[in-house]
C-alpha cells in the first residue's frame, strides 16, 4: 500500500535535509531494505553533482589565491616603474598581470553562477532522493508489519493449541499412571509383566520392555 508523494512532501516541509549520499546513516538504511533502481539513479546523479560542486569550489580557491598573488605584485611593479628607466617593460608586466586578474574575475563570476545552479540542482535531486527513500522504507515497514501481524496471529493460535495439548498430555499421563498403579495393586507385578510394559513413575509414561532376542530399545 503506497502513500502519495504529497504525504512525504508535507512531512519534509521546513526540515533541513542533509546530502543523503554523504550521510552514513542513509547508507545504513539499505542494510535493512533494498535500494530501488530509482534510488540508485538519483544517488548517482547526486554524487556527480556533489563531485562537480567540490571541484568548482577547489578551483575557486586556487583562482582567488592566484588573483591575490597577482594583485600583490602590481604595486611593487608600479613603484619600480616610477624609479626605473625601463618603464615600458615594467608597464608591460603590469598589463599582463592586469589581464590575468581580469581573467580570474571572469572565471570567479562564472564559478559563482555555476555554484548557484549546482546548489539548486543538488537540493532538488537530494529532495527527490529523500522522497524515494521514504517510499522504499515505508513499503518495507508496511510489508514487515503485515508479516509480523501474521506471525503473531499464528503464534497466538499455536500457543492456545499448545496449552490444550499440554493439558491433554498431562491427563493421558495421569490416566496411564493411575491404570498402572491400580493394575499393579490388584494383579501384582507378575501379572503386569504379561502385558510387556514397564512403567517409569519419573517419566510418567510406560515404555516397551524388549522381549528376549529383541534388540530394539524404546526411550523418550
Amino acid at each position: 500500500m503506497a502513500k502519495d508523494d504529497g504525504v512525504y512532501i508535507s512531512a519534509l516541509e521546513g526540515k533541513s535535509i542533509p546530502i543523503l549520499t554523504l550521510d552514513d546513516k542513509w547508507h545504513q538504511l539499505f542494510t535493512q531494505t533494498e535500494m530501488t533502481p530509482e534510488i540508485e539513479k538519483l544517488a548517482d546523479e547526486l554524487n556527480a553533482l556533489v563531485e562537480r560542486d567540490g571541484k568548482i569550489r577547489m578551483e575557486t580557491k586556487k583562482i582567488k589565491k592566484l588573483k591575490k598573488t597577482l594583485l600583490s605584485e602590481i604595486v611593487p611593479l608600479r613603484d619600480q616603474a616610477n624609479k626605473s628607466g625601463n618603464a615600458a617593460a615594467i608597464e608591460k608586466e603590469i598589463s599582463e598581470r592586469t589581464r590575468l586578474i581580469n581573467e580570474c574575475n571572469e572565471k570567479l563570476d562564472s564559478h559563482d553562477d555555476e555554484l548557484l545552479d549546482l546548489s539548486k540542482e543538488i537540493y532538488d535531486v537530494d529532495y527527490k532522493l529523500m522522497i524515494e527513500t521514504m517510499k522504499a522504507c515505508y513499503e518495507t515497514l508496511h510489508t514487515n508489519t503485515e508479516y509480523i501481524k501474521g506471525l503473531d496471529e499464528w503464534i497466538s493460535k499455536v500457543r492456545v493449541e499448545l496449552k490444550k495439548n499440554v493439558i491433554r498430555l498431562q491427563e493421558a499421563e495421569m490416566e496411564n499412571y493411575n491404570l498402572y498403579s491400580y493394575m499393579h495393586q490388584i494383579f501384582g507385578p507378575e501379572v503386569i509383566d504379561i502385558f510387556d510394559l514397564k512403567y517409569d513413575p519419573d517419566r510418567r509414561h510406560p515404555v516397551r520392555r524388549p522381549l528376549a532376542g529383541d534388540e530394539t530399545e524404546y526411550t523418550d
